[in-house]
């Protein structure tokens, strides 16, 4: 995709900042959309559906950790990208991004090269809806979505329809971790009442039938597949 086919949403509560980032990615070509706080954030993004989130952790009204874990819950926003632009460098700040679903972050100040290369490199993640069902070829294995197989070492392997997903989401993004209610949400959904240890017992049962070492366990998060 072109850099004008991308829609980028920048949400900070600190005019410069918004300025300084909507000039510089303007300036790529992308498609820029603003807003000050987490609410708003939300409207832009039911309405536009942009294909990444640049989100402030700190906000007015709604910050910047409730905004991710409401976008994580619209299905018309699965694919979009969530990074965090945050100046704290706390591991308790890193650990509630990437429970509420964050993707990545970019720490502030950040000069105008460095974030321009760090959003195509964010953007190379993206996966278009119409990618969504082709086989994903992945180094050790490949995953057809359609049929719901998995092919390993030249065999077919069938796995249960919740496994399935399961394996499908963690090999999505590789890298990146999932906490356990992005989990729960994305392959069980929100309505369903499901045991504390289901994700364990599933994640157990894959590695068990495909034999996979990497899928991490990330201690108090959720779960990865690192590549």
């Amino acid at each position: 995709m072109e850099n004008s086919l991308f829609k980028i949403l920048l949400v900070d509560d600190e005019a410069d900042v918004l300025e300084f980032l909507s000039y510089n990615l303007t300036k790529e070509g992308y498609t820029v959309f603003k807003a000050k706080n987490g609410r708003k954030a939300l409207e832009i993004a039911n309405q536009e559906k942009p294909h990444l989130v640049i989100l402030d952790v700190m906000m007015p009204e709604m910050d910047g950790i409730e905004a991710c874990r409401e976008i994580r819950l619209i299905p018309e926003l699965k694919e979009t990208l969530v990074v965090f632009l945050t100046a704290r460098g706390e591991d308790y700040s890193q650990i509630a991004g990437f429970d509420a679903g964050a993707d990545d972050y970019i720490t502030k100040p950040i000069k105008p090269k460095v974030l321009t290369s760090r959003v195509k490199a964010l953007l190379r993640r993206y996966k278009p809806e119409d990618d969504v069902n082709k086989p994903y070829v992945l180094p050790d294995m490949v995953i057809d979505r359609e049929k719901y197989v998995i092919i390993k070492d030249g065999k077919e392997i069938t796995l249960p329809r919740k496994e399935f997903e399961l394996l499908v989401l963690l090999t999505s993004r590789p890298n990146k971790v999932f906490s356990r209610d992005e989990i729960f949400a994305s392959v069980w959904g929100n309505d369903v009442i499901v045991g504390d240890r289901t994700i364990d017992v599933h994640v157990r049962k894959i590695r068990e039938k495909i034999g996979l070492e990497n899928i991490k366990t990330i201690k108090g998060v959720g779960y990865k597949y690192e590549s």
